[in-house]
């Protein structure tokens, strides 16, 4: 590694609303910097996991550095990390803008500025980055450049001269990028004033390596840190040897230290991954800084459900899966819990519900465990008459309706920006979701923003599928929590056979009580198979059935081997097979299927 000083180093990110080509501008990025080329180039570099490329979206944080011959003839060092962007990993994004001084705002030329764009906006405003805009998909026949800057000036304030237009997907203009990179976005400044005697860096990101042990990314701020140096964790405390250190490149590249403004990597030989936090500061163990660098805010889950594997041998292997698999992503809280109908699991609270999804698709793939997931919940505040509040995340655990003073649920404020021809589909969505109106803005002549508050507990059942229905696609989404409000909620219990279900019970509002029951019950009925006895599934709001369906038994022609005679031949064998049925009702037991229960995550419209 050549010896670049401070002041040409560049450590940015890039941000973006959802599928604006934020991963393919990082591809260019890297092909120019020669950290790719045609025999090792992919598509989606950056997003190493098989899901990202497949959904086309980033999950994780993901960082590289490399080298660029500014107009001057000087050398600098470009460190990119690269961020998620959908709204769930908002999280993620706030950690890896804490490690840089800029960037790169990127905007769809055929869309301009949508939900996402702003709300990553206000992040990198209020981590004070420097915000350089560009235009991107400039190449597409729909592109309308001008009206894009127009939108940049006026929804998000900044200079609209200063937006660079390129083409990530043909690398029309990169070039010109590069170099607005150099000559806009500052290069690092130490935390503490010069001359600062204690070495501080930051773990934004870190993951497990089965031979390495826990591998941190850490951005420094302060001091030096080399090899071999003992170092201490400010926030998880002891003391590791410093085994190996230095920058990625798409590949470990180690060297003997990094310096005050440098991103790199850090392995310390730790195999607990408890023992790492991210967002903690990193100080040498002889000459110990007093000051943390960030005090990052705590991640508030926003959606919980159960976990359970399907075989109860692999409870073990889920549990060690959940902490490697939390190491790596810090917005997931989990805690031991059991259930009656599917036996040892976790409760797991996520930021939302793609966070939910791809939770279990790490698991399943990155782990070989079969799992099922229960109906995604929200946490519910409940005041009694007599004791303490009590949060409430898992529907089963509901207290006794007598012994509650009142039930407060939590309310987000939704950001929803689309053309306006949509507007009145969007508005009769959010009213089906009791959703309150706060403003309407128009950001030009033809896109409006609407900005809703709606019960989270509506969000989590299908309303982004449904907002990209009634709006062809057209509409961009944003959300955040509000306030806790309080409201008519009631706990609906599954009846199957008569046994309570506990993993189906949901926290409904008293009104939609007998539609989501209803809607419930026929999704069990088209999975769960005939038994040899008729099968009642009812939904039930404490004693008072709300709703029924009946499966009805599999029916044995007893009479077969009856070739005539009297009647009274078939009517005794049909009078015995009726005495077993009732015999089996009795004693029978019902086997409810995987897909019973994820089904019951389907319903909602």
């Amino acid at each position: 590694m050549p010896e670049i000083p401070r002041s040409h180093i560049r450590n940015f990110s890039i941000i973006a609303h959802i599928d604006h080509g934020k991963s393919t501008l990082a591809d260019r990025l890297l092909a120019l910097g020669k950290l790719t080329d045609e025999r090792t180039g992919k598509d989606q570099i950056l997003d190493s996991m098989d899901i990202e490329r497949e959904r086309g979206i980033t999950i994780k944080s993901n960082s590289a550095s490399f080298y660029w011959k500014g107009e001057n003839g000087e050398t600098y060092l470009f460190n990119l990390i690269d961020t998620p962007g959908h709204v769930d990993f908002t999280y993620e994004v706030s950690r890896s803008l804490a490690a840089c001084e800029g960037v790169l705002l990127l905007i769809d030329a055929t869309q301009g500025v949508q939900a996402q764009t702003l709300a990553n906006f206000y992040l990198a405003l209020d981590a004070d980055l420097y915000i350089l805009p560009v235009i991107n998909k400039i190449d597409l026949p729909s592109a309308d450049i001008e009206k894009t800057k127009k939108m940049i000036a006026d929804s998000l304030g900044l200079n609209p001269d200063d937006a660079v237009a390129v083409s990530g997907k043909s690398g029309l203009n990169v070039e010109a990028l590069m170099q607005a990179i150099i000559d806009k976005i500052p290069g690092p400044t130490p935390k503490a004033a010069e001359g600062y005697p204690h070495a501080r860096a930051l773990v934004f990101d870190a993951y497990f390596d089965t031979y390495r042990g826990v591998v941190e990314k850490i951005r420094v701020f302060d001091g030096e840190i080399k090899k071999n140096d003992q170092i201490s964790f400010m926030r998880k405390g002891g003391v590791h040897n410093v085994n190996e250190i230095g920058i990625s490149q798409l590949k470990l590249v180690p060297q003997q230290s990094l310096k005050a403004g440098e991103v790199g990597y850090v392995v310390t030989g730790i195999k607990n991954v408890a023992d790492v936090m991210l967002g903690d500061t990193i100080t040498l163990a002889a000459n110990p800084a007093s000051e943390p660098l960030f005090k990052y805010k705590e991640v508030k889950p926003m959606v919980f459900s159960g976990l359970f594997p399907v075989n109860g041998d692999d409870y073990p292997l889920l549990k060690e899966s959940m902490d490697k698999l939390a190491l790596n992503d810090p917005a997931l809280i989990y805690e031991p819990e059991s259930s009656e109908a599917l036996g040892f699991g976790f409760r797991v609270g996520y930021l939302g519900l793609l966070h939910m999804e791809i939770v279990q698709e790490r698991l399943e793939r990155e782990f070989n465990i079969n799992l099922l997931t229960t109906a995604p919940s929200v946490t519910y505040h409940i005041y009694f008459q007599h004791k303490p509040m009590m949060t409430l995340n898992n529907p089963a655990e509901f207290p006794d309706p007598g012994e509650i003073d009142r039930i407060e649920e939590p309310y987000v404020k939704v950001a929803i920006i689309s053309p306006s021809e949509y507007m009145g589909a969007i508005l009769q969505l959010l009213a089906d979701k009791r959703g309150e109106n706060v403003s309407m803005n128009y950001l030009d002549t033809t896109t409006v923003q609407i900005i809703y508050l709606v019960p989270l507990a509506e969000m989590i059942f299908e309303f982004y599928d449904r907002l990209k229905s009634v709006s062809r696609g057209y509409a961009s989404l944003d959300y955040e929590f509000a306030e806790y409000r309080k409201s008519t909620l009631v706990k609906m219990d599954i009846l199957v056979h008569g046994n309570r279900v506990d993993a189906l019970s949901m926290i409904v509002h008293k009104n939609a009580a007998e539609t989501r029951g209803r809607q419930v019950i026929e999704q069990l009925k088209e999975h769960i198979s005939k038994h040899q006895f008729q099968i009642a599934i009812q939904a039930a709001i404490g004693g008072k059935v709300i709703a029924r369906e009946t499966i009805s038994a599999l029916r044995k022609n007893v009479t077969a081997k009856c070739y005539g005679g009297d009647i009274s031949r078939k009517r005794k064998l049909l009078d015995k097979q009726k005495e077993g049925k009732k015999r089996m009702k009795m004693i029978g037991s019902v086997e409810i299927p995987q897909e019973a229960f994820l089904s019951v995550l389907k319903t909602g419209d």
